[in-house]
């Protein structure tokens, strides 16, 4: 089946499940979510796989082992499409409708220690008019960070404001119903990974580490 749009249900079904997130209400809709908001962003990823690759689409379970929450179910659905071992791009529905993006979304210690090298190094540059460009465009670029410089960093090192990132990444939505809702949305999603494709590929060898 070709993908004709995220519908309108998709939004509508997260704040109903915001409002009541239990194991009663999530059986009751469990149908309306694989056909409003499962199936279609699927369908959406298999249209761009060609250009971008294989999507991953999340589990709609929280895992509450260690959150004092414990609310069963994820207020969102996430869909992921990896460029290298820790970048690439993503894709969201939710309450408040749908947005993209690309980037890395975790760094552990060794992955961290290479991405500041980088930084400091040649290709920091590079990263700077990377997210110079991206701003200017209207993306918000951003993720987890340190208060303060990182350890072994001088707070007055010309890029500490990337320095102190602990994730990266650029992320929009996409306001206009017309395009959500109908197959427009396909074309908009190629157009707007690619925009963000030098910090993912500016990234991906970076976080290889």
């Amino acid at each position: 089946m070709s993908f004709t749009g995220i519908p309108h249900d998709a939004a509508d079904f997260y704040a109903e499940l915001e409002q009541d997130n239990s194991t009663d209400f999530w059986q009751a809709h469990k149908d309306r979510y694989e056909a409003r908001v499962r199936g279609p962003l699927t369908q959406l990823l298999e249209e761009v796989e060609e250009e971008f690759g294989p999507a991953k689409i999340f589990r709609p379970h929280r895992d509450v082992r260690f959150s004092a929450d414990k609310s069963p179910y994820k207020t969102h659905q996430g869909g992921y499409v990896a460029a290298g071992t820790r970048s690439g791009w993503y894709a969201e529905v939710s309450a408040d409708g749908f947005r993209l993006g690309g980037g890395c979304y975790h760094m552990d210690s060794a992955v961290l220690a290479s991405y500041r090298s980088a930084v400091d190094g040649p290709r920091g540059r590079e990263l700077e008019q990377i997210v110079a460009r991206l701003r200017g465009s209207g993306w918000e670029v951003d993720g987890d960070q340190l208060k303060t410089a990182p350890r072994g960093w001088s707070r007055e090192h010309e890029r500490i404001g990337l320095l102190r990132h602990k994730t990266l990444s650029a992320m929009r939505w996409i306001e206009d119903a017309d395009i959500v809702t109908t197959d427009a949305l396909v074309e908009q999603v190629r157009a707007d990974w690619r925009a963000v494709r030098p910090l993912v590929e500016w990234l991906r060898p970076v976080t290889a580490a």
